[in-house]
């Protein structure tokens, strides 16, 4: 059925047929009127030649163009019946003509674009059930401490003040584990609709960056965290998803600077020259292993502290991939034992980059 039939080609070549047929006409019917002015000059018979030539070299010519077109449309039938990739190294041999093969360049074009395509929802889809999957695997650990806590109230004595305190700041802080989790795989989940989801303009970050800390208000306090707000900016920004870069951050400042003994500072220098404006957030943690540092925000790295403090490896690439779509620059520093300081840039242009990353 969807073979290059001799019907389907003659019509295909119904105008070029059309025109030779109107030509030989044209010459018959001069060669008429010749013979009509002088018929001692034309004779009749090399008329009827005439018309059989042409006839004879019209067909000659489709024959010969449909041989050799039969191959390039053999493969093109077989590429749709089989539904599969497209085999443009086999089309491109029987390409005859600049059109068919200006036509499989066309193919080969989008074959590669859509296996592009493919194989980076691929790679999307894997590292989403990827995440999924270890992001269920961290939940246990916090439900288990919940759960082990509960038992450990009911089956002890009556509890003192001090002890149910201890208690209650210890369900919080789990509660609060599952509460980023539960966020961290929503957000995750919105960056594939990251554009739809954008409203960019001029905040006072300086105030953002005071609700941030009012969230980690509790745990600053139990480990004894201080928390300097230094300087004023106004950058060009989206505010729900900078207040998830800095709320990833600030975690991982708390994370890993809670087990060092005494008051420890978490500094944010704010800074606003011109039309850029720079957030520097230097915490006084355990720090970043320099062989660590390139790797930090590619997904489910945890490197040397993360396999202590059980991370899933994803808040600082999430951060790393919103910054990069909405134009700023993230980087960080950090020196073992001493601290980390993460900058984050904001500069005018970089919002006309949001389809990119």
């Amino acid at each position: 059925m969807n073979k290059l039939t001799a019907a389907k080609f003659i019509r295909d070549r119904f105008l070029y047929i059309l025109t030779g047929l109107f030509i030989t006409g044209l010459g018959a019917c001069l060669m008429l009127l010749e013979h009509a002015r002088n018929p001692a000059l034309m004779d009749l018979s090399s008329m009827y030649y005439f018309i059989g030539a042409a006839a004879f070299f019209i067909v000659l010519v489709l024959t010969f163009d449909y041989i050799r077109t039969r191959g390039y449309y053999k493969q093109l039938h077989e590429a749709i019946e089989r539904n599969s990739e497209l085999r443009t190294g086999a089309i491109a041999q029987s390409a005859v003509t600049v059109e068919q093969e200006l036509v499989v360049r066309l193919l080969d074009q989008q074959n590669s674009t859509y296996l592009n395509k493919l194989g980076t929802y691929r790679r999307q889809q894997e590292l989403h059930n990827h995440f999924v999957m270890q992001w269920v695997h961290h939940m246990k650990t916090p439900l288990s401490v919940v759960d082990l806590l509960l038992q450990e109230a009911m089956t002890q004595q009556p509890l003192s003040d001090e002890e149910q305190h201890e208690l209650i700041l210890s369900l919080l802080e789990e509660t609060d584990r599952m509460g980023k989790g539960l966020e961290m795989l929503l957000h995750t989940a919105r960056l594939d609709k990251f554009e739809m989801d954008l409203h960019l303009v001029k905040v006072p970050l300086h105030d953002i960056v005071h609700e941030v800390l009012i969230t980690h208000r509790r745990l600053c306090i139990r480990h004894h965290i201080n928390p300097q707000i230094q300087g004023e900016a106004w950058p060009e920004t989206d505010k729900k998803w900078i207040i998830v870069v800095l709320n990833q951050i600030v975690s991982n400042a708390i994370k890993y600077s809670k087990d060092k003994q005494g008051m420890k500072h978490l500094i944010f220098h704010l800074d606003h020259h011109d039309t850029i404006s720079k957030l520097m957030i230097t915490d006084e943690g355990s720090g970043i292993a320099p062989h660590d540092l390139p790797r930090i925000f590619d997904p489910f790295f945890t490197g040397e502290n993360g396999q202590v403090a059980e991370s899933t490896g994803m808040g600082l690439y999430l951060a790393k991939q919103i910054c990069s779509r909405l134009g700023h620059e993230l980087l960080v520093s950090s020196e073992l034992g001493a601290g980390t300081t993460f900058t984050i840039t904001f500069s005018p242009h970089g919002i006309h980059i949001l389809d990119k990353g």
